[in-house]
Formats: C-alpha cells, sequence, structure tokens
C-alpha cells in the first residue's frame, strides 16, 4: 500500500491504496463517484471512462499508480447545480434508455467536444466508436453531440 495523490473533479486526494489498483476501483470504493462504473473491465466497452487532462481514459485498465493530471469524472461535469450542456443535450434527446453506457458515452463526447468543438457526423461517429451502448441509442447519442457542437436547440436529422 502506498499514498496516492489525485485531483479529482478539482479536489485534491490522497488515498492509502496499491499503486496497480484500478482507477475505477478508487474512485467508486475510496472517493465514492460512481458515475464511471464496471462494465467489461477490459477497457472495450467504455462504461468506465474518465476524462484525464482532456483524454477520455477507460479507468478499469488505468492503475492508479498511472495517472498524470486532473480527472474528470460525470460527477464534475455539472457546475452550480446547472447540468453540463451535453447533459442537458441527453435528457432533451432522450439519448438514455438504460442508461448503463450513459457514463461513457457522454465522457467520450466531452473528451471529443474539447478537441473538436464542431465535429461532422463523420468525426462523431468515429470518435464514440467503442462506446457500447446494448440500448442501441447511438442515433440519439450523435444528435444530443450535434445538438452542443452546434449550440441548437432541437437537433436536425442524422446524416
Amino acid at each position: 500500500m502506498s499514498i496516492v495523490k489525485l485531483q479529482v473533479n478539482g479536489a485534491t486526494h490522497e488515498v492509502d491504496v496499491d499503486p496497480s489498483t484500478p482507477l475505477l476501483y478508487v474512485l467508486r470504493n475510496d472517493l465514492d463517484l460512481h458515475g464511471p462504473r464496471f462494465g467489461c473491465g477490459m477497457g472495450q466497452c467504455s462504461v468506465c471512462t474518465v476524462i484525464i487532462d482532456g483524454t477520455a481514459v477507460r479507468s478499469c485498465i488505468t492503475p492508479v499508480s498511472a495517472v498524470r493530471g486532473g480527472i474528470t469524472t460525470l460527477e464534475g461535469l455539472a457546475k452550480n447545480g446547472k447540468l453540463h450542456p451535453l447533459q442537458q443535450a441527453w435528457i432533451d434527446e432522450q439519448a438514455a434508455q438504460c442508461g448503463y453506457c450513459q457514463n461513457g458515452q457522454i465522457m467520450t463526447a466531452k473528451a471529443l467536444l474539447d478537441r473538436n468543438p464542431d465535429p461532422s457526423d463523420a468525426e462523431i461517429r468515429a470518435a464514440m466508436d467503442g462506446a457500447l451502448c446494448r440500448c442501441m441509442t447511438y442515433y440519439r447519442v450523435q444528435a444530443a453531440i450535434r445538438r452542443v457542437a452546434r449550440g441548437t436547440k432541437t437537433a436536425g436529422a442524422v446524416k
């Protein structure tokens, strides 16, 4: 065990854990953050996604000792009681069905929009590849991302 210092959602935390512990376990079990979820455990489904210094990272396969930089979880998106535009777009577009994948979908979309504020539909699909949804709401997810990217109140037809 060793003390690991993490910057999560703007706050500094120190945890006493084995350095090989997956970041996901520390976030959920030690810091009580439940946005990132356990899905496949192999970094392939995206439900565990967090953003580390602007990059979408699968926290289930990232050892806590490998983390360098600030971590943002789904809980860190809302500010001053107001939903992040992506969270609101998810509601407006009714993108969630069962909701299990939504952490990975939203965090992957946020990383995309942070690096490319107005992606094409093809760029959205490419960036979201690997963010799996068992309810198949991919068109609604794309519409929600487009809504935020273009700053629209209503999304247009999916191309």
